[in-house]
C-alpha cells in the first residue's frame, strides 16, 4: 500500500512540475519588451545633420555669404524648436581687445558686440564660442523666431559640434560668421585676417533659449546639449 501510495504521489509531483517550473522560469525583463529608446544624451554631429537635410523656408528670401560675392544662397529654414542655416564662417573678431582680436589682427576690429556680459563688458571672441546673426531686415528678423541674444545654437563642422551663444549681429545681407573662439575649436582657422571656411558649416539655433550668464561657456554647453537632444526627438 506504501508502495502505491508513492507511486501515485511521485505520478502527481510530475505532472504539477512543468506548470511550476514554467510560473518560477523569469519573465523577458521590460529593456527586452521596451521601445527604442530616445536620444537623451548629446547627439552626434550626424544625428543633428539628419534633421536638417530639407528647408521650411522662413527667410523672405536668401543671403549672401560675403560681401563680395554676388549669389544668394543660404535660406533660413524653420523646425520644430529652431531655425537652422547651412554656411560658411567668417570670423568675427569684435568685443574686447585680446592678443588675437585687435586693430593690429583685424582690419575691421570693433571693440564691441551687440550683447554684453553680465558685468556689462563686451564679448571676448577669443574666448567665448558665440555666433553673429544678420541684423534685422525685411529677409528675415531673427527675434520674430524666437531668438534673442545669449540664445543657444549648435554649430556643426566636419563631425565635430560646438555649442555656442548668440553674441552679435551682423550685416543685414550677410550670413555665416562665429567668433575666433567658435572657430578655434571646429578646428576651423580663427585668423581674422586668413581665416574661416568657405562652406559646409551647419547652425542651429533654439528657439525661446537663454544662456545665463551669456559668457558661461560651460553653461552653453550644458543647455545646448539639452536642447540638441530634444531637437533630434522632435523633428
Amino acid at each position: 500500500m506504501r508502495k502505491l501510495i508513492l507511486l501515485a504521489t511521485l505520478a502527481l509531483a510530475a505532472a504539477v512540475m512543468p506548470s511550476a517550473l514554467a510560473s518560477a522560469s523569469p519573465a523577458p525583463s521590460s529593456a527586452q519588451n521596451a521601445a527604442p529608446a530616445t536620444v537623451d544624451a548629446a547627439p552626434t554631429a550626424a544625428q543633428l545633420l539628419a534633421k536638417t537635410t530639407s528647408c521650411q523656408q522662413i527667410s523672405n528670401g536668401k543671403y549672401k555669404t560675403d560681401e563680395d560675392v554676388s549669389g544668394k544662397t543660404v535660406a533660413v529654414c524653420d523646425a520644430n524648436g529652431a531655425v537652422f542655416w547651412k554656411a560658411d564662417m567668417d570670423i568675427d573678431c569684435d568685443g574686447q581687445r585680446t592678443t588675437q582680436c585687435n586693430e593690429d589682427t583685424d582690419c575691421c576690429f570693433q571693440a564691441d558686440t551687440a550683447f554684453h556680459q553680465s558685468d556689462g563688458k563686451p564679448l571676448n571672441a577669443a574666448k567665448l564660442p558665440y555666433i553673429v546673426v544678420p541684423s534685422s531686415s525685411s529677409i528675415w528678423k531673427y527675434s520674430s523666431s524666437g531668438l534673442k541674444g545669449g540664445g543657444s545654437c549648435a554649430v556643426i563642422y566636419n563631425g565635430k559640434v560646438e555649442y555656442a551663444v548668440i553674441g552679435d549681429t551682423g550685416p543685414t545681407q550677410i550670413i555665416g560668421e562665429a567668433s575666433y573662439a567658435t572657430a578655434k575649436d571646429l578646428g576651423i582657422n580663427p585668423d581674422p585676417s586668413n581665416g574661416g571656411t568657405d562652406s559646409g558649416v551647419t547652425y542651429i539655433c533654439f528657439k525661446s533659449s537663454t544662456v545665463s550668464p551669456i559668457e558661461n561657456h560651460a553653461n552653453a554647453v550644458t543647455k545646448g546639449q539639452s536642447l540638441a537632444a530634444t531637437f533630434v526627438n522632435n523633428n
